[in-house]
């Protein structure tokens, strides 16, 4: 199965709660910290709800 890299690239300051909650449950808590998911739909659903804060790369 495919992993992603997921990077916080724009800081939460001034976002609305559910885009914080978005990124915090996908394990992103300081700017330009990196995690690596599973590529499945409901991680893909999230990365498109944060997409304008976070880089995403395939491995």
């Amino acid at each position: 199965m495919a992993k992603l890299e997921i990077t916080l690239t724009r800081s939460l300051i001034g976002r609305p709660e559910d885009q914080r909650v978005t990124v915090n449950t996908l394990g992103l808590r300081k700017m330009h910290q990196t995690v690596v998911h599973d590529d499945n739909p409901a991680i893909r659903g999230m990365i498109t709800k944060v997409a304008h804060l976070v880089t995403v790369k395939e491995q």
